[in-house]
């Protein structure tokens, strides 16, 4: 938080919206990180949850003129919460590869969807995401650009404190021991008397919510919300970011999307194989710190000491 309120007055107002869109990741990591790595449940679906929340702000801000973020914020919970108990009663019946393929199966349902209902989500241009107001408050005599870095920056930095603070302490409750439990032993998590599938449901909907959190962050940030939000490869990318960042590490959600998109930036202003190359980092992470930057610095600071 002590960081994040320094990094305007700091930097540029380009690395200031960039810094948006890294908390809008870090929010969703945070959904991911409890199902993927506390939960053990590999989504390839997860995308899906994201542009939900990102359309949800598109459709009231521009279709139905509810200018307000809060209302718009509930919205994508509601939606994306809704979608996520339904398809999880499918999903947390299934474990590894099935669990996988059974998300990235719906996943790619919604994304055909987006495509096919136009008069609805504007098929492959996707919608325009009006400015939306804060507490209240339009905000109306501001550019674009002032707005991001100023009342939205601190709005979002606000909210995921809030959303970390929480997402710490469903971690460290009975709750949030059983579902590690059960990741490490789910036979014997089970023998104990956990209700298995109650506790992979209830982390399905919670990381459902964050990631929606996460793509409404998003959809203001880039002003659009488009089919290409709930693509596979956007849910690959967030599997992505959170091994390089830290499987089960609370901070590995931040470290993972911070060094994502300044790597990501910086290479795609220099070469056209910048794919290649965050590929070959992911490699290197995981053959040299399976637990991620996190892990990685954590080595470090031990070996020091």
């Amino acid at each position: 938080m002590a960081i994040g309120s320094i990094v305007p007055f700091v930097v540029s107002p380009y690395y200031a919206t960039l810094i948006i869109t890294m908390l809008a990741f870090s929010i969703a990591l945070l959904g991911l990180n409890l199902l993927f790595g506390y939960g053990g449940l590999l989504s390839l679906g997860h995308a899906m949850y994201m542009a939900m929340g990102a359309y949800s702000v598109a459709l009231l801000g521009s279709k139905l003129a509810i200018k307000s973020f809060e209302l718009q914020l509930l919205l994508a919970v509601v939606v994306s919460g809704t979608a996520a108990a339904v398809i999880g009663l499918m999903c947390v019946r299934y474990t590894t590869i099935f669990f996988s393929m059974l998300t990235l199966a719906f996943g790619m349902i919604f994304h055909s969807f987006l495509f096919k209902f136009y008069e609805l989500t504007g098929g492959e241009t996707g919608i325009s995401v009006a400015r939306p107001s804060l507490l209240g408050f339009a905000f109306a005599g501001m550019s674009k650009t002032t707005f991001l870095i100023g009342p939205f920056y601190w709005y979002v930095l606000a909210l995921f404190v809030g959303m970390f603070a929480v997402m710490a302490v469903i971690v460290r409750s009975p709750y949030g021991l059983a579902l590690q439990a059960m990741r490490d032993n789910p036979r014997k998590t089970e023998f104990l008397g956990v209700a298995i599938l109650k506790v992979r449901y209830v982390a399905f909907v919670i990381s459902a919510i964050y990631c929606a959190v996460g793509g409404a962050i998003m959809a203001v940030s880039i002003g659009a919300a488009d089919p290409d939000l709930a693509f596979w490869t956007q849910s690959g990318n967030l599997v992505f970011v959170l091994v390089l960042g830290g499987l089960g590490q609370m901070f590995g959600s931040i470290a993972g999307s911070v060094v994502f998109t300044l790597l990501q930036d910086a290479l795609m202003a220099h070469t056209q194989y910048w794919r290649f190359a965050l590929g070959a980092l992911l490699a290197l992470i995981i053959i040299f710190s399976p637990q991620g930057i996190v892990g990685l610095l954590s080595q470090a600071f031990g070996r020091r000491r």
